[in-house]
């Protein structure tokens, strides 16, 4: 067979799992320290185009809704149109970069198990077949991992139940009297959609949101990153930025929360067949329940390696496992935004350089990486 044949175990230096922002970057650091793709690292792919997540969202997600959108490492994205769906903008641009920099991403190709081989190597077992692998930068992200609160009575409702994954946009809840749960940004942007053309909305949130008023400058920033990678270093699963930062106080929101559209309700009890109640005797009906409840890293294929702490994290130092050294965790955690990916796809090949050539993955000193003759 071929070098990449299903059949074949094929032996590389660095295997890269996810084309998002974050693998992105760390294929493109990759190739400029002189590895070349499919010879020395290989980046593999489960969805089935580029543009990461971002190809699943929304199309009223519009470019110009999206905050924080940063430019992949070594290329800008310009002269894109605010009201062009984000998916297309964006997936757009992953494809340019992808063809500029040569990256060659093999998809789609789904990663099942991740294990401990010979010689010091890792096993990455896919549907393209096995690579023999001396580290492995994971950026698989959070989208495959819809996070769905369990709630007394809920497979009795009758109507619709959706996760912001299966968000189809707000024309589909024309007319239906909709629950929206969660207090996040993916919450808030649902809601104000929708409370324009359904028949009534309630907002139904776990602890009241906290709205963020003013710049959110490069103090405040650090502060969030630093509160969510201490809970990494802990071996805790991560929190969200925004979850630490706040909702940032827009002028859709102000006017949002003046029409009462965003009038939160605290988290109801139950759920019955037509509706949510509490226990205090209160009850709304409901035709459909958007759960906006988030996302949870997708790493199951990473469980036979045991990275998991007691806390039921990874334990993370900068993007290094502190459980195998050979192992990066790139858009994880504190690196989990489209800035943090880029850095952290860079950090990754720096350690992953020193890897390579024998010293200490832990140390301070950068290292040119020297690909193996293999």
């Amino acid at each position: 067979m071929n070098n990449f044949g299903v059949a074949a175990e094929r032996v590389v230096d660095v295997v890269v799992i996810g084309a998002g922002q974050a693998g992105l970057s760390g294929a493109y650091h990759l190739r400029r320290a002189g590895l070349e793709p499919d010879r020395d690292f290989v980046v593999l792919d489960h969805a089935p185009g580029p543009g990461g997540a971002w190809q699943f969202r929304w199309p009223s997600l519009t470019y110009g809704k999206v905050h924080g959108m940063h430019a992949l490492p070594g290329m800008e994205l310009t002269g894109a149109d605010d009201d062009r769906p984000s998916s297309e903008v964006i997936g757009g641009y992953f494809a340019r970069y992808e063809s500029t920099f040569g990256l060659r991403v093999h998809r789609p190709v789904d990663v099942t198990a991740v294990r401990e081989g010979a010689g010091g190597r890792l096993l990455v077992e896919s549907s393209e077949g096995t690579y023999a692998t001396r580290a492995l930068i994971n950026a698989t992200g959070t989208w495959d991992r819809p996070f769905w609160p369990r709630y007394p009575g809920q497979e009795s409702f009758l109507g619709r139940q959706l996760h912001t994954a299966d968000y189809p946009g707000p024309a589909w809840f024309a007319g239906r009297r909709v629950v929206v749960v969660g207090g996040g940004a993916s919450g808030t942007q649902h809601l104000m959609e929708i409370a324009e053309v359904a028949a009534e909305t309630y907002w139904v949130t776990r602890r009241p949101p906290v709205f963020r008023d003013g710049p959110f400058d490069a103090d405040r920033g650090r502060a969030a990153v630093a509160m969510v990678e201490e809970r990494v270093r802990r071996g805790l699963p991560p929190q969200s930025v925004v979850s630490v930062t706040g909702l940032p106080l827009t002028d859709a929101v102000r006017r949002a929360r003046e029409t009462g559209v965003l009038d939160r309700l605290p988290m109801f009890d139950r759920i019955t067949p037509g509706g949510v109640a509490w226990d205090d005797g209160r009850t709304v009906g409901a035709d459909v329940i958007l759960w906006a409840t988030g996302f949870r890293p997708a790493v199951a294929h990473l469980a036979p390696l045991e990275l998991r702490e007691v806390g039921g994290g990874i334990r993370v130092e900068g993007t290094r496992a502190v459980r195998d050294a050979r192992v990066h965790l790139v858009g994880y955690g504190p690196s989990a935004s489209t800035i943090g990916a880029n850095r952290a796809g860079r950090a990754a090949v720096r350690e992953i350089g020193r890897l390579l050539d024998g010293t200490d993955p832990a140390a301070e000193a950068d290292g040119a990486l020297a690909p193996a003759a293999v």
